[in-house]
């Protein structure tokens, strides 16, 4: 965020400048892009889980194994398909800009080892709440229970839940790994953040400024995926320091389990066109991805 308005501060000769609010300063995902509807606050970043109330397309981002592997979701992400997803919510006044990298979420367990499915049967894991999260962690034999992330941490310490999944910063800066001493990187789901402007705002920009804000958004997209790769790496070498084990499990009996879930949407002939088309997303030359640009 400081890149991308270092960017725009030069390219609009210092005309424009970006006020960063970190933390949820200004409130949780849902109020902030409440708060982009009425023009109140200009841009937000939220999961693309978020965005599924205001255009159902996003929902398909959220599916496990929707993306091979982190190449094939920047190829995605970065085409065709990512940049006419960022246009889908501006009917409620939001718009897209870029995706930046949020990770792939795994399971990270108490008490019992992750190796294949079959190591979840029984076990309570927390999910968000999210009616895929919910039905992935039921196809794979566990038992969803959707808990908020604030009140994870005392979840897991009282065994209300055996376990729970996310990003590997996540992980650690939440300190469930205090508890967790299991991490299995099954990398299951791989939903990106979407950066987006209040549409309100943004007819309200010269076409000039509007082309300076979208190349600084631009910009920032390999910057945020570098610094979040970096902070992966520190984050599995912080918790493997402290005492937890990593394991790589085998990921296709993982994905035999849950791939019929693409089959629920096969009535819905927009969104199975989409998985399809994701899919279909060539498997050579993916390192011709253009980071946005």
């Amino acid at each position: 965020m400081v890149y991308m308005d270092k960017r725009l501060q030069k390219l609009s000769g210092g005309t424009m400048k970006i006020e960063i609010y970190p933390s949820s300063q200004l409130g949780g995902e849902s109020q902030c892009l409440e708060l982009l509807q009425i023009g109140s606050l200009a841009m937000t970043k939220v999961s693309a889980a978020a965005l599924e109330g205001f255009a159902p397309e996003f929902q398909i981002l959220s599916l496990p194994y929707i993306f091979r592997d982190k190449v094939h979701a920047f190829k995605v992400l970065d085409g065709p398909i990512g940049k006419g997803m960022l246009k889908q919510a501006q009917k409620f006044w939001l718009r897209g800009l870029c995706y930046y990298d949020a990770g792939s979420r795994s399971f990270y367990t108490k008490n019992t080892p992750i190796y294949s499915p079959a190591d979840l049967k029984g076990l309570k894991i927390r999910v968000m709440k999210s009616n895929t999260a919910v039905e992935m962690v039921k196809r794979l034999g566990g038992s969803p229970t959707p808990i908020s992330f604030g009140e994870l941490y005392t979840a897991l310490q009282g065994g209300v839940v055996d376990g729970a999944e996310n990003n590997p910063p996540s992980f650690y800066l939440s300190h469930h790994y205090d508890v967790c001493k299991y991490y299995s990187l099954d990398e299951h789901t791989m939903v990106p953040d979407v950066l987006l402007i209040s549409t309100i705002v943004w007819n309200k920009l010269t076409p000039q400024q509007q082309k300076w804000l979208q190349e600084a958004a631009n910009e920032s997209v390999p910057v945020q995926r570098k610094l979040w790769a970096e902070s992966v790496k520190k984050s599995l070498e912080a918790v493997k320091k402290a005492g937890v084990k990593i394991i790589h499990p085998d990921k296709q009996p993982f994905i035999d389990k849950v791939k019929g879930m693409y089959e629920d949407y096969r009535n819905d002939s927009t969104l199975y066109s989409l998985i399809k088309r994701i899919q279909a997303v060539d498997k050579m030359d993916l390192s011709g991805t253009d980071n946005g640009k």
